[in-house]
């Protein structure tokens, strides 16, 4: 973990270990208590097609597994 600060010009400076693991592209997440910046791959789409390579099920599928997933945990 490191410490940064803001500049005058409201900008923040990530430690070169943090930008050389995580990249240079990040989405800011705005929490009750807190902020999270979750890196952005160069290429969204080649990042989701690596995530997903081992999963066998269809969108259909996964889709209606959650689905399920939700209505167990609602109590219905």
């Amino acid at each position: 973990m490191a410490d940064t600060s803001l500049d005058d010009r409201g900008r923040l400076t990530l430690p070169k270990e943090v930008r050389e693991r995580y990249g240079d592209r990040y989405h800011l997440v705005q929490l009750d208590d807190g902020i999270k910046l979750v890196p952005v791959a160069e290429d969204p789409l080649a990042a989701l097609r690596d995530e997903f390579e081992n999963v066998d099920e269809s969108a259909d599928e996964l889709r209606e597994r959650a689905r399920k997933a939700a209505l167990e945990e609602a109590g219905e």
